[in-house]
């Protein structure tokens, strides 16, 4: 990459940042409480500007900031936030402001914040709502949690399937409750079930008199209102979705989910398998206080340990070995670090292709006969090199062909735990990302320096 190339690169990163002059601007008009100033700072800002804002400023700073806002308090701010301290938020807000901000939400945004609040705050935005919104957003609240149901918007823009593109026109052009985004008018026929959606572009490039019916798109999904969110997301990415009609088991017209929430749904998905491969807890937060991200980093950190006694269990097996022929304790590190890395890299490819649906039966015998060959073909190649350093270090050619032998057998037995692995865990309804780290390390490791320690004892004592 060019000099020219990287500055424009640090320069676009930057324009999606918080401008430091104007937090410094914000928290000096906090310190003067200076509302008017405040005000004016803060109202070119994005919703999720101001929420990057909420999160990375301190409790007190956070406080201070929401009480001087007061009224000016948008509702999509509440959308952006981060979950650890949107509860904290709403507390901080006057019952008039919080009520001012939910009711310019729209149905689906409204159910994603009360999902994670307790039930006093909850009661108190659903009695901030019109009666209307507030039925709407409680029916969804009925369906199953991270369901189609959950995710939908009630709000639909519908028309009968024999209208024309005339009277779709002038029944949008006269509707008062209109959503403040849509991109489709769905087609119903007189039972209420969809048949089909047209864009708003063939919409307003089409004549008066064109019937509806026949400018519908060629891609049409319905989605069943009990369908995971995480399989609504894959359908939204794999059909190149911008909004999908939700049904209930009538195939009745219920709700509607657009790409935006389909698409945080997939971000989500994705952030959580980073986490857990890492073996952090899927709701971790940079804005997480200490006793909250200790007591939810603990009991992986344990269960690593129990894995690293096992490990040192195997060792312990070889103490006169390693007493014996020193140099067995410098080099065994190499081989379980090495199978280990492995490992992970054949584990991570494993659960992104689970999760994206692209490691199915049909093809799970191909993809662990790939890796086990790529594990060998990589362990042949660093036995090669491991066996010349073995000799150069430590003048011995069989301690050179211990060390690389031990690497193949390793680097295959990585390659194959690291696919075949989280494929049992899914078997079994374990989340793979979650639980299967901590498999192949023990695995990678235990095979490793057993491999490594007992052909040492074999061939060279």
């Amino acid at each position: 990459m060019s000099e020219d190339q990287t500055i424009e690169t640090q320069e676009s990163d930057e324009a999606y940042q918080l401008d430091r002059k104007a937090v410094a601007h914000i928290r000096q008009a906090l310190d003067l409480e200076d509302r008017a100033l405040l005000v004016h700072l803060m109202e070119p800002m994005h919703p999720a500007d101001i929420a990057d804002l909420l999160e990375q400023v301190d409790s007190f700073d956070r406080i201070r900031l929401i009480k001087l806002y007061d009224k000016e308090f948008d509702g999509d701010i509440l959308s952006e936030l981060d979950e650890s301290i949107r509860e904290e938020v709403i507390g901080l807000l006057s019952p008039e402001v919080l009520a001012d901000a939910v009711r310019e939400l729209e149905s689906d945004d409204v159910v994603d914040l009360l999902e994670d609040l307790n039930q006093p705050q909850q009661d108190a935005i659903l009695g901030a709502l019109e009666d209307s919104d507030r039925v709407a957003v409680e029916q969804s609240m009925t369906y199953p949690e991270y369901s189609a149901g959950r995710l939908m918007q009630r709000e639909v823009v519908m028309a009968p399937e024999h209208w024309n593109v005339g009277e779709a026109i002038d029944y949008l052009r006269n509707s008062d409750d209109l959503p403040d985004q849509f991109y489709h008018l769905t087609l119903v026929d007189p039972r209420l079930r969809p048949v089909g959606n047209v864009t708003l572009g063939k919409l307003m490039g089409s004549r008066r008199e064109v019937l509806l019916k026949s400018i519908v798109e060629e891609t049409f999904h319905t989605i069943p209102v009990l369908q995971y969110e995480g399989d609504v997301a894959y359908a939204f990415n794999q059909y190149h979705l911008i909004s999908a009609p939700v049904v209930d088991e009538n195939d009745r017209l219920v709700g509607v989910i657009t790409i935006d929430d389909a698409m945080a749904v997939l971000d989500e998905e994705h952030e959580e398998d980073i986490l857990r491969l890492a073996g952090v807890d899927s709701e971790s937060s940079v804005s997480d206080r200490v006793r909250e991200t200790t007591k939810r980093r603990f009991p992986w950190l344990f269960v690593n340990l129990v894995t690293a006694i096992l490990a040192s269990l195997v060792i312990s097996q070889f103490e006169d070995a390693i007493a014996t022929i020193v140099a067995l304790a410098v080099l065994m590190p190499i081989v379980a670090s090495m199978g280990g890395n492995a490992g992970t890299q054949s584990l991570t490819v494993a659960v992104r292709a689970l999760a994206t649906k692209d490691l199915t039966g049909s093809n799970v015998w191909r993809v662990i006969r790939r890796e086990v060959l790529v594990g060998l073909i990589n362990g042949l190649a660093f036995a090669v090199i491991m066996g010349a350093v073995g000799y150069v270090w430590f003048g011995s050619l069989a301690l050179g062909g211990v060390i690389a032998t031990a690497m193949v057998i390793n680097l295959v037995v990585a390659g194959l735990a690291g696919t075949a692995i989280p494929i049992i865990l899914e078997k079994l309804n374990i989340d793979p990302a979650l639980a299967s780290g901590a498999f192949v390390t023990t695995v990678t490791d235990v095979v490793g320096f057993f491999a490594f320690l007992g052909l040492a004892v074999i061939v060279l004592l």
